[in-house]
């Protein structure tokens, strides 16, 4: 694939960091080596994918690509004499082609001998300072930290995982999902990134959690909230009834004459981090039947008949 990340991810070069996100994640899917374990082609693509992304996915990176002062692979580029002639062991390519265009003429004797080996001789020592000093080992400078972005389910942030996160070289790397881990957390992986000049460090690994919705939990701070269907016998007489909790199922109290949004609060059941403990707050709603069977209507209607209660009283004394 194409060096230039702006090509590799199909993108202008005055591409949003949306835009570029979106593409990265619509080619990622298509290229992942989970679905192409024997191609290695396609394994080759999405590494290229991958670094041009976490190249253009960093405002200062992608600032100093645009301008030219590092590759595409993020490493400084090379100083400006560091063009044709320079490090050459000697200097006669340079030499001759700066004699055929005429400079070294005109010098005689009183320059120290004859041009061609005057020039020869100066440009050697020039030249050969600039080689040795470009084949300096570069100063020793820590890796680049590299970014990832992975999916997981409700429950398995909410009580602790182990996930594979496949790398930019296309290694795959087992990292273990804290219990309570947040939607949009960073995690970081020490030494998991580009690899430092020198004896300078590799750099570190930062993946970003990205938490599945679950169909009937949500989170509250450390708090898990689920709506409980009752059913109007319930609410009326109480009851005894099974609640669903992200550590397994247990048996909760509905308190006689219980209403729709009523809350009752099981301790400890919610989101454990460190020393502490979150609790599941579960939201009661009465629920009737789809058929409303005669029984029923005639409960209701005898009540109607009798009753002067009105739920909504209190609203309309706050209105006015």
């Amino acid at each position: 694939m194409s060096k230039d990340p702006y090509v590799t991810l199909g993108v202008s070069r005055t591409a949003s960091q949306d835009d570029i996100k979106a593409a990265y994640r619509k080619l990622a899917k298509s290229l992942h080596p989970d679905l192409h374990p024997d191609d290695p082609e396609k394994q080759a693509a999405f590494q290229a994918v991958t670094a041009a992304h976490d190249l253009l996915r960093d405002p200062e990176k992608r600032r100093r690509f645009d301008a030219g002062e590092i590759d595409s692979s993020g490493q400084e580029r090379a100083q400006a004499y560091h063009r044709q002639y320079a490090g050459h062991e000697d200097a006669s390519a340079f030499t001759e082609g700066f004699a055929r265009q005429g400079y070294g003429r005109g010098y005689g004797p009183g320059f120290g001998g004859k041009a061609d080996d005057n020039l020869q001789d100066l440009f050697s020592d020039f030249f050969g300072q600039r080689a040795r000093a470009g084949m300096r080992p570069k100063p020793a400078a820590k890796g680049a930290d590299l970014r990832y972005e992975i999916e997981v389910d409700f429950l398995d942030a909410a009580r602790g995982a182990k996930r594979k996160v496949t790398m930019s070289d296309g290694a795959f790397i087992e990292i273990a999902i804290p219990a309570g881990v947040r939607d949009g957390q960073t995690l970081r992986l020490r030494g998991k990134g580009a690899p430092g000049t020198g004896p300078a460090p590799a750099g570190d690994a930062l993946v970003t959690v990205t938490v599945k919705p679950h169909p009937i939990f949500t989170r509250e701070g450390d708090d898990i909230a689920l709506d409980l269907p009752i059913t109007l016998d319930e609410a009326v007489l109480g009851a005894r009834v099974s609640v669903p909790t992200i550590s397994g199922k247990l048996t909760m109290t509905i308190p006689e004459g219980a209403s729709s949004g009523r809350r009752l609060r099981l301790k400890g059941k919610g989101i454990q981090r460190g020393t502490t403990t979150g609790d599941q707050v579960v939201r009661l709603k009465i629920v009737l039947p789809k058929e409303i069977d005669d029984d029923i209507r005639e409960i209701a209607e005898r009540w109607r008949a009798v009753s002067d209660f009105d739920p909504r009283a209190d609203m309309e004394t706050k209105v006015c």
